[in-house]
């Protein structure tokens, strides 16, 4: 890979490397940032270039434009790729290696929403570790209204992420809730006005950007397990990660720079 430049197989899907931070921006405005086939296909592309570029520290998902996020799948595909078995089954293998990519994916995601966040859309988004909106964003499922099987892995982010009940409720009415609501339940944490979401997200690329990685990697697979039930979990590759911690150069360098009372400089190492 060309170290200097993301290679995105469709020019639906932007990629943009700004410092520390991948930029993955969603770029069908025509029809609201709706995931196409090819756009789904791109993501483990490029997650697949950021796990091996030492530089990210994070990526974050965008919509193109000020209307939306991801306005669900581009369902003017719908009859061509999910109106026969073969087709459904297919789509359905796209769209979970996506989702599963970015749930899996060893470095923090962020979500930074603005505008419409609906079905597949909220699906991106839940898989994400972090998910901000601007007051402005609508967010809802519209699955019971088309009649759509809804696979297991969104379905048990959603409810890991707002509780079975909330789940329960934004799926079986397909409603619509505001930002606030969408606060207020858990499916994002934070709310802003639409003209300081850049600087919300900067909070972010920057926090991101200095704190120590190896900590932040650690941190991440350690609340994956939390969430595993209980045989499942795996608690002696989770004392390893925190070992792995305290004995890396960065815990040196942290315990330094206290002691110096100056910003540390973490190298993942």
């Amino acid at each position: 890979m060309d170290k200097n430049a993301y290679q995105s197989p469709t020019e639906r899907v932007e990629a943009r490397l700004d410092a520390s931070t991948l930029h993955i921006r969603f770029n069908n405005p025509a029809r609201h940032n709706a995931l196409s086939v090819d756009m789904w296909e791109a993501i483990p592309v490029l997650l697949a270039q950021a796990a091996c570029d030492d530089r990210v520290r994070l990526v974050v998902f965008s919509g193109a434009g000020e209307k939306a996020f991801i306005a669900g799948a581009d369902i003017s595909q719908f009859e061509d790729l999910r109106a026969a078995r073969e087709a459904v089954a297919r789509y359905e293998v796209i769209a979970e290696a996506a989702l599963m990519g970015i749930h899996r994916f060893s470095k923090p995601t962020l979500a930074c929403i603005r505008g419409f966040c609906v079905g597949g859309g909220i699906n991106v988004a839940i898989s994400c570790d972090l998910r901000i909106a601007s007051s402005d964003s609508v967010f809802f499922i519209p699955a019971a209204r088309l009649g759509l099987g809804y696979r297991y892995s969104a379905l048990k982010n959603l409810v890991d992420l707002i509780g079975p009940g909330a789940a329960k409720d934004l799926f079986f009415t397909a409603r619509r809730i505001d930002a606030e609501e969408a606060r207020s339940l858990g499916l994002i944490s934070r709310v802003c006005a639409p003209d300081a979401l850049a600087a919300l997200l900067s909070e972010y690329t920057t926090a991101l950007a200095v704190n120590a990685p190896l900590t932040v990697a650690a941190a991440k697979v350690v609340i994956g397990e939390i969430l595993k039930p209980a045989p499942d979990f795996d608690a002696e590759m989770c004392q390893q990660l925190i070992r792995g911690c305290f004995e890396s150069e960065d815990y040196a360098e942290g315990r330094r720079a206290f002691m110096e009372k100056r910003q540390p400089v973490f190298t993942g190492k």
